[in-house]
């Protein structure tokens, strides 16, 4: 039986009374979450995508709206900017619609839990990841070459990019790894939460942090980033090179750092379960049993 199946089978005592969930029951819910989006068409993958990437595009737009405010230079600005970075998020995230980084969570839990789907979850990245990407050009299509904003927001968000986009691949590439590891983990917390405001607090507090610590996200610096392209502040290479640093390093912190270790310390929790149905006094009987039974044999 499966991890998943094991955390399924166990009762639902802790949902009722309203305490916590074990690791086991977080797993499977961001299992079935995986099973869920693996069963999606390329289409309506593709389209809920491009609505994400245009949603993220909220990130960049809150954030340049302070800084048109309060000018563009010093730390404090930044910050105060930050306040607003977690808003595409939300929408995003509590809209149900695909977004690249979360999928280094839920189709990655399935595969491990299953040991198969392994392609199927290739064909849910290279779609969604591709739609994000449009989508976030979309909206730099929207806001830079129309009048819809003032041009001092305009210049605030294409300043806003050629900061996101500036560093070294290297630094890039790490700080995807930590912004990748942040957002993945919080994909894992808001599968455990049960209401729609712990949910929203939840990504508010993660993804500020995100923003405040200027780690590297591939989707929601794509809108700031393809903006400042758009009006010459970057040029396309220098883009193309920091998404695939953020992308790359977004994959191995969501990976590596939430999907394998959570699967682990689940695997180990399948015989916690076990355990949690006898006494402490039977289970340490138990243990002493082994131990005089392997001296006895060693004698």
């Amino acid at each position: 039986m499966t991890t998943s199946g094991q955390a399924g089978s166990s009762d639902g005592a802790a949902a009722v009374a309203g305490t916590r969930m074990t690791a086991a029951q977080i797993f499977a819910v961001a299992a079935q979450t995986g099973e869920d989006e693996l069963k999606r068409s390329s289409a309506g993958l593709a389209l809920s995508g491009l609505a994400a990437g245009l949603g993220m595009g909220l990130t960049g737009l809150g954030s340049a709206s302070v800084l048109a405010a309060l000018g563009h230079d010093g730390p404090s600005a930044h910050l105060l900017a930050s306040l607003m970075y977690p808003i595409g998020f939300i929408v995003v995230i509590l809209g149900r619609a695909q977004l690249f980084t979360e999928n280094t969570l839920f189709p990655v839990i399935l595969a491990l839990d299953r040991h198969r789907h392994v392609r199927n979850t290739l064909r849910l990245w290279a779609v969604v990841f591709t739609a994000n990407v449009l989508g976030a050009l979309l909206f730099a299509v929207l806001v830079m070459k129309t009048s819809a904003l003032s041009g001092a927001l305009r210049d605030a968000l294409a300043s806003l990019g050629e900061h996101t986009t500036a560093g070294s691949f290297g630094h890039i590439f790490w700080a995807g790894v930590i912004g990748g590891w942040i957002i993945a983990l919080m994909a894992w917390l808001v599968s455990a939460a049960r209401f729609s405001l712990g949910q929203i607090v939840l990504v508010y507090v993660m993804t500020f942090v995100v923003g405040a610590a200027h780690l590297a996200h591939c989707i929601a610096g794509s809108g700031e980033g393809l903006a400042a392209v758009l009006s010459g502040h970057v040029s396309g290479g220098t883009y193309l090179i920091w998404l695939l640093g953020a992308t790359l390093g977004n994959t191995v912190g969501g990976v590596l750092m939430v999907s394998l270790l959570n699967y682990g310390q689940v695997v180990g929790s399948g015989r916690d379960m076990q355990q949690a149905k006898r006494s402490l006094e039977e289970i340490e009987d138990e243990s002493a049993g082994k131990r005089g039974g392997h001296g006895r044999k060693v004698g």
